[in-house]
């Protein structure tokens, strides 16, 4: 009896540590595939099988030229899946070309591109996204990590020339993949899958001067600190830690662009595989992408920090007419991210005059070079936006306080529609507030797009830790 009260303490002191071993061991809440948003009430559904799965980058195509098939990325490979019964039948992606990556829609045909060999295997479940070098400061100005396009040349601070298991993807060697016959070839010459129209050409770039003196080197420039460029008259020591990171980016960004290197385009012909070099310029050249339509245009950048350059061009792939197609009005105006109308008509772009401030949806229409600008709001802005098969739909991926627009309540998944005023009229879509943008940082970015029967809006997120492809129907859940 006198040692009782001793063993009852000696078991009562052992009751927590075993409550606690027990919390521990006890498995965690299963992440939802299917859910309805309770802060915008819009069904969303996971649509991949494998955490570590991605949507493509935000330009490159995803969808067959019929619209009844979706690719992204996942860590076995190129994935494909049907479309067509999207919401009422459970997704059943398909794994189309293992170990993989690359991925991108044919514009005219129904087949997918993806390459093998040379580092070009499938997307692993890794931090960075499409297009996101990993670690901090050197992101993509001004929205996030950088998106080194299709065949851009290696960067400082480790960037690379190929965008994970994203379209445009180099090294390796490029197959091509029947979506109704199944069958696989060869692609001839094509050393990535960032290819033509028609399939004629393939395009990279190259550090290397005009040999014929034509394009003489321009003046050298001072670099300037951004500090003083984006927040004049303060220090670091005043600025929020989102705005020093900011800022840290855009300097890591200059020291390239205040005297860039001589680069050009290198076009291959598919068919016979000559190879043209052409378009000597000086300045950092990215996120080429051809025309949907027109199998000898091109349209690309020069990358960098955004509003220190006029960035928006296009050249054809014989090297002529390389037109500035967007050039700034103001001090520290923005036009990036640019992308393709599905008709080929249409630049759009995200236009800010000036940074930070005024944000809208640019475009700029090749025929006439007449530009469209649609207002947003502060909270609106988006890393990246797309646009639906008819110009009437606009989709936004939304932005933590890290990046450009510094937006309090900008982690959304966003629609625009186009209103007869010629305004846009905003819809929340998806709440991503548990969402990690910060690629620099372990974080993704969503790179939505609108399918194309205009009914769901795809998108990569994290917000339950894994990476994953969702898509948000467009229209309100019923209740």
């Amino acid at each position: 009896m006198p040692n009782l009260p001793r063993l009852l303490l000696f078991a009562l002191a052992a009751l927590p540590v075993f409550a606690a071993e027990e919390a521990t061991t006890k498995p965690a809440t299963p992440a939802p595939t299917d859910w309805i948003d309770p802060d915008t009430g819009h069904r969303v559904i996971q649509l991949d099988s494998e955490p570590g799965s991605s949507t493509l980058y935000f330009h490159d195509n995803s969808y067959t030229p019929e619209g009844d098939k979706l690719i992204f990325s996942s860590p076995s490979g190129v994935t494909m899946l049907d479309i067509t019964k999207l919401g009422t039948e459970a997704p059943k992606p398909e794994v189309i070309a293992p170990n993989s990556g690359g991925g991108y829609a044919a514009r005219r045909t129904r087949e997918i591109y993806f390459s093998r060999g040379g580092g070009g295997g499938g997307r692993g479940p890794r931090g960075g996204a499409p297009g996101a070098a990993a670690g901090a400061p050197t992101a993509s100005a001004p929205g996030n990590a950088p998106a080194a396009a299709p065949g851009a040349a290696a960067a400082p601070g480790g960037r690379r020339g190929g965008r994970g298991g994203g379209g445009g993807f180099g090294g390796g060697e490029v197959y091509a993949y029947n979506v109704d016959t199944k069958e696989i070839r060869r692609v001839p010459n094509a050393t990535r899958t960032l290819i033509n129209a028609d399939e004629t050409f393939t395009v990279a770039t190259v550090n290397q001067e005009d040999p014929s003196g034509k394009t003489p080197k321009p003046p050298e420039r001072p670099i300037v600190p951004q500090l003083s460029r984006m927040f004049p008259g303060k220090t670091m020591e005043e600025l929020t830690p989102d705005q020093r990171y900011a800022v840290q980016k855009e300097d890591g960004l200059s020291r390239r662009v205040f005297n860039p290197a001589s680069e050009a385009f290198i076009f291959t012909n598919l068919k016979t595989g000559e190879k043209n070099t052409v378009g000597y310029q000086y300045g950092w050249l990215n996120h080429m992408q051809f025309s949907p339509t027109d199998p000898n245009l091109m349209l690309y950048c020069h990358e960098g920090t955004w509003h220190e350059v006029d960035r928006i061009w296009t050249i054809r792939t014989d090297g002529s007419e390389m037109t500035l197609r967007h050039k700034r009005t103001m001090d520290m105006e923005i036009a990036g991210h640019e992308f393709w109308s599905y008709d080929g008509r249409t630049i759009w772009f995200d236009l800010q005059t000036p940074r930070s401030q005024h944000m809208w949806i640019g475009g700029v229409n090749l025929d006439t070079g007449k530009e469209t600008r649609y207002h947003l709001r502060l909270n609106w802005w988006s890393v990246h936006y797309n646009v639906s098969r008819d110009n009437t739909l606009f989709c936004g991926d939304g932005g933590d306080p890290t990046q450009v627009a510094f937006a309090p309540d900008g982690m959304w998944i966003n629609l625009f529609r186009v209103q007869p005023d010629g305004t846009v009229a905003r819809e929340q879509l998806v709440n991503m507030k548990k969402h990690n943008y910060v690629t620099g940082q372990g974080g993704i970015e969503p790179n939505s797009s609108i399918t194309p029967d205009k009914k769901w809006v795809v998108f990569s997120g994290n917000m339950f830790s894994e990476r994953h492809v969702y898509a948000v129907e467009i229209a309100k859940a019923k209740s």
